[in-house]
């Protein structure tokens, strides 16, 4: 998907021998079939079927990419209602854009942006937020399996919930107030096969009501089998959570760009 891909736009110094990649956008378009297994605790657990589109935009000198993420979710368990249990439901959609001038932050080659959070489902909560990342790349002539260093923030700021009655959802969360933090990290292990720490799921610290961190141990292995087709499986586990997100997190996925 090349590294201006790394999970969407995702600072070091000449120490860690990286410099800042020149180009921080693809110039291709992108969909992706993901799927998630997410287990929680009292033994619920939920299955994701995710669509993820990538989109390049140029508006004169200015560059950069849209990403629609749109699900279906089937959260099940003995906990759950039995007329809610494993029946899929609309998920969460997600917009981001991010980009740049290059007459904005000359001397600093990353990118801007921001995310909203449509809740389609039966519930959720209609969220949105700035965020900011770049990309570093080992220098020209490095001998390292460091493919990039790709940091990513975002803050997330919930503003409304939908079905917000707790006679309808007791088990309704809090409107969000979250930091997240993606210090993406990717490596070589052949020529087209990477692992990559903390691409699709990163660090989060919520703000809001009560505190807490949630940091898990995120891995994804890559492998690109053409030009346009590569696909990935991963895995996540919870290490910090005293902010709760899920305990195990399995998932994979099919991309093909063109």
């Amino acid at each position: 998907m090349g590294k201006a891909m790394a999970d969407e736009s995702k600072f070091s110094g000449g120490f860690l021998n990286l410099e800042k990649s020149s180009d921080q956008y693809s110039s291709q378009r992108v969909l992706e079939f993901w799927g998630y297994h997410n287990t929680f605790g009292e033994q619920t657990q939920s299955d994701t079927l995710k669509l993820r589109y990538y989109q390049p935009l140029q508006f004169d000198q200015w560059r950069g990419t849209l990403r629609l993420d749109t699900s279906y979710v089937s959260t099940y368990g003995p906990t759950l209602p039995e007329r809610s249990s494993g029946t899929y439901n609309a998920g969460n959609t997600m917009l981001t854009i991010w980009g740049n001038h290059p007459d904005v932050l000359k001397n600093w080659e990353g990118t801007l942006g921001g995310r909203i959070i449509f809740p389609f489902g039966n519930h959720g909560q209609w969220a949105a937020g700035p965020q900011i990342g770049t990309i570093y790349v080992p220098n020209k002539g490095s001998e390292t399996r460091l493919s990039d260093f790709s940091p990513l923030l975002r803050y997330m700021y919930g503003f409304d919930a939908k079905g917000n009655s707790f006679a309808n959802n007791p088990n309704q969360p809090a409107l969000v107030r979250n930091l997240n933090i993606f210090p993406t990290l990717g490596f070589n292990l052949l020529p087209n096969t990477q692992i990559r720490f903390w691409d699709e799921n990163g660090i989060i610290l919520n703000t809001g009501g009560g505190g807490g961190w949630f940091v898990p141990l995120d891995a994804m292995v890559t492998h690109r089998l053409s030009k346009h087709f590569l696909f990935a499986v991963g895995a996540s586990k919870q290490v910090v959570q005293s902010y709760p997100v899920y305990d195990w997190s399995f998932y994979g996925k099919l991309s093909f760009n063109f």
